[in-house]
């Protein structure tokens, strides 16, 4: 079992006359959930959701894909918004209205194997106060924990505090996935391979970076690797990342690799290792960005896909 932590929101994105929205349930810990369970992994996402129009809406989406729910008290009565607007390539532009003030963690299943958190959930206070000390906690309890920084510089602080609540977070986890974006703004000018090998020193087993367009580099204590992307036609790249990351977390299951038994074998993954699981996150996060929204896709579509001719 995985237990994913953070933020579930309602994504209203402009259509292109810029006249209407489209309702998209999201939110990236919330996108991770879906991937998973849309994958056949078992899931619960602990979050923060009103009893209102958008929370309801949210809820159903979650449990249509098969997500277990865990709601997480707070002090705030609305469920979070986020408003998109898509440039010609398929990028993303929030505007965001959000509440993370929960005041305790999940109740974590005693079968539960790893701990996915991250963005909004992990930078916007006093929610992510909870969060970190979770993250130490769960850890210490024999969790893997996975970590997406996935940056939003518009609802964080300066770069110098930001940097350094990241690098403490990073070094709370075992498995670290970010973007290029993500290291840019965190690190300007700095080789994105180079700031992978230097947070794999602080503690983690596994470090990946998204390199949109030039696919994915990913590092163990036992290898390295860059792959390429797959050759695909865009149509946005809203939920992308999450994908990518529930694609990572569900070959790290299967291939029995997380846990407390297993963080020595997650840290020496050799690059034929790598190459399979960064290859099978690619191909989840690819099918992701054919389409419309943050959907993922299915374990049947991607097992249809592989015996396509």
């Amino acid at each position: 079992m995985i237990t994913v932590v953070g933020e579930a929101l309602l994504d209203l994105v402009a259509e292109p006359d810029g006249r209407s929205f489209a309702a998209h349930p999201g939110g990236s810990p919330a996108n991770v959930a879906v991937g998973l369970a849309r994958l056949g992994a078992p899931v619960t996402l602990a979050t923060q959701l009103a009893d209102d129009l958008a929370g309801r809406l949210v809820a159903g989406h979650l449990r249509d894909s098969g997500v277990a729910v865990e709601l997480l008290p707070g002090r705030s009565p609305a469920t979070s918004l986020a408003l998109a607007a898509l440039d010609s390539g398929g990028g993303a532009t929030y505007d965001f209205r959000l509440t993370w003030d929960i005041t305790r963690g999940p109740a974590v299943d005693p079968d539960c194997l790893c701990l996915h958190t991250g963005s909004i959930a992990a930078a916007l206070s006093p929610g992510a106060t909870v969060v970190e000390d979770l993250m130490a906690g769960q850890r210490r309890r024999g969790l893997t924990i996975s970590y997406d920084p996935n940056i939003r510089p518009s609802l964080i602080g300066a770069r110098e505090a930001e940097r350094a609540r990241v690098e403490r977070q990073v070094g709370r986890s075992d498995v670290v996935k970010a973007s290029a974006e993500d290291l840019e703004w965190l690190y300007p000018g700095r080789d994105p391979e180079t700031m992978a090998a230097q947070w794999l020193a602080t503690g983690p087993a596994l470090v990946v970076v998204t390199l949109g367009a030039n696919g994915a580099h990913a590092r163990s204590h036992a290898g390295a690797v860059t792959r390429p992307p797959l050759p695909i036609t865009v149509v946005d790249t809203v939920g992308a990342g999450d994908a990518f990351t529930a694609g990572l977390l569900d070959a790290l299951l299967r291939g029995g690799l997380l846990g407390a038994a297993r963080r020595d074998a997650l840290a020496s993954l050799d690059t034929a290792a790598l190459i399979d699981v960064i290859d099978f996150a690619t191909r989840v996060a690819g099918i992701t960005c054919g389409r419309p929204g943050a959907h993922p896709p299915t374990r049947a579509e991607l097992d249809a896909e592989a015996v396509q001719p």
